[in-house]
């Protein structure tokens, strides 16, 4: 057996005891999937049984936010409990050669169960810094083991990743001018370029490994899978691709959903259905610009990108066997709240920190209200003089700023589109979520009516307080780039990017 083999056999996981039996943490993340693509959520021909049937047995969220509408500084948010805007991951993403990342002082939902005797792995797509030697990988971040991606996986050539079948090529061009595409075990290079065909297989192999070797030692466990899925370019193996018929999207998603119910009929094998909470979203809107392979954000406006709901608003579902009651709730929760809630339900003690994060558990297991009550909305170019762009308070949404975004152009809507320039909006635009979603009738317009008068001081009181009380990191992303930081196998090798080329091991060898 190789070395890839026997680190999937013999996870080294954390000696440390628990007291009591917290449970276990499964927490999946999508990529740039929209509020209207999945079955549950009304889309008419994706197929995705796996998480229609969880969101039937568990609590499916129709107000749930992610906080940035672009990938990097969602999952730090999502993994902090933090808006970006305290980690200084904004604007923007990281790349391959960034010099910045999430910084290490920050404390991860990993780092909160690992002091809680947890074991921890993450699988997928990372994208919160490589750094020199590594410096910012998840195995710095509190994760145990890592397999996967630095960052996203169009940024690389990737019309040289070979998909399936064998003969064709991945759909589009993404970053010529990057490192071929690397996958990483823990900090080392498994795999470059990666091979789509078998990556999800390898993945779903890693977690099962993982889970099965806690189950064993009798440790409970964090499981963070973060899918490549659905970001363009959309991508899918053997036993999915052809199988949907909403095209090469709905393959991806159909591969996804697969993943899902791997998942679950792995926990389910090991007899801890009773133990184990499971925890989806995603981290922002669909990429529209794509047309048919970029999401759809159903009856919500625009997506990628921008402050509307569309951006932002996502898809989410909790399901824990016997202990949360099945259905459908309207209130307001966000990617922010998942630390606090877990760090609640493990007994873990939650960092030393401003946290932006509530405590969901009772929500969750007594059905009580949300102590979420407003949601603040960033753009992804951040602006530390003019904060946040858009305030939600209770049923009512004002939009302080509004601007287009090059990820939402293709659709009808000209207030998505690029051309759609930074507006100020004074008196700043107001909706009622409630009966109008789709963010389409201005309610102080043409005039502001007497009973909004006190709502809307209201709301402008609160986007003053919050804007004061924020304190801006330095920003990570705007730290500057170093093409040596590009991962390469091969480091002496030359010319580079094209020269760094690993073996690739099968999924069938595992």
């Amino acid at each position: 057996m190789g070395p890839w083999v026997l680190l999937l056999a013999g996870l080294l996981l954390c000696p440390a005891g628990v007291s009591t039996n917290p449970p276990n943490i499964i927490l999946i993340f999508a990529d740039d999937m929209g509020y209207g693509d999945l079955g549950v959520y009304g889309h008419p021909t994706s197929h995705t049984p796996n998480l229609d049937s969880m969101a039937a047995k568990g609590l499916r969220f129709t107000n749930f936010y992610t906080t940035g509408a672009v990938c990097s500084p969602s999952r730090a948010s999502l993994l902090t409990g933090r808006f970006q805007t305290r980690s200084g991951v904004y604007p923007g993403v990281f790349y391959p050669s960034s010099v910045g990342g999430l910084p290490l002082s920050e404390v991860t939902i990993a780092e909160v169960l690992h002091s809680r005797g947890y074991v921890t792995a993450m699988a997928g797509k990372w994208h919160l810094g490589l750094g020199l030697n590594g410096t910012f990988l998840p195995t710095r971040q509190g994760f145990q083991h890592f397999l996967g991606v630095p960052y996203s996986h169009d940024q690389g050539p990737c019309q040289n990743l070979i998909c399936f079948p064998p003969d064709t090529r991945c759909y589009g061009t993404c970053d010529l001018g990057e490192t071929l595409l690397p996958v990483f075990i823990d900090e080392q290079i498994l795999q470059q370029p990666v091979n789509f065909t078998e990556l999800v297989p390898i993945y779903e192999q890693f977690s099962k490994s993982f889970i099965q070797r806690a189950v064993e030692q009798n440790k409970p466990f964090f499981l963070y899978y973060a899918a490549h899925h659905t970001h363009y370019p959309q991508f899918a193996s053997a036993r999915y691709t052809g199988k949907s018929i909403r095209g090469k999207y709905g393959d991806a998603l159909l591969e996804f959903d697969g993943t899902v119910g791997d998942l679950l009929m792995a926990v389910w094998d090991l007899g801890i259905q009773n133990n184990t909470l499971f925890i989806f979203t995603s981290d922002n809107g669909p990429e529209t610009m794509r047309k048919e392979r970029g999401g759809a954000s159903g009856i919500l406006k625009c997506g990628k990108s921008t402050t509307y709901e569309g951006g932002l608003r996502e898809p989410a579902i909790m399901y824990w066997e016997g202990k949360i009651k099945p259905g459908v709730t309207s209130e307001l929760a966000s990617t922010l709240d998942i630390l606090p809630t877990v760090a609640a339900l493990a007994g873990a003690k939650l960092p030393n920190v401003t946290l932006d994060g509530y405590d969901l558990s009772k929500l969750l297991l007594k059905g009580d209200k949300s102590p979420r009550n407003t949601f603040y909305y960033y753009p992804p170019t951040i602006d530390p003089n003019r904060g946040i762009h858009a305030l939600r308070m209770g049923k009512y949404k004002a939009h302080f700023y509004t601007q287009g975004a090059f990820h939402s152009e293709t659709t009808p809507d000209p207030d998505c589109h690029i051309t759609a320039l930074l507006t100020e909006h004074n008196p700043p635009l107001l909706f009622d979520l409630d009966t109008d979603p789709a963010e389409n009738y201005n309610l102080l317009k043409p005039f502001i009516p007497k009973d909004l008068e006190p709502i809307l001081t209201e709301i402008l009181n609160e986007r003053d307080r919050f804007h004061q009380s924020m304190n801006y990191a330095p920003s990570e992303t705007n730290k500057g780039k170093d093409p040596s930081l590009r991962p390469c196998c091969n480091p002496e090798c030359t010319p580079k990017p094209s020269c760094c080329h690993c073996s690739v091991p099968s999924v069938n060898e595992l």
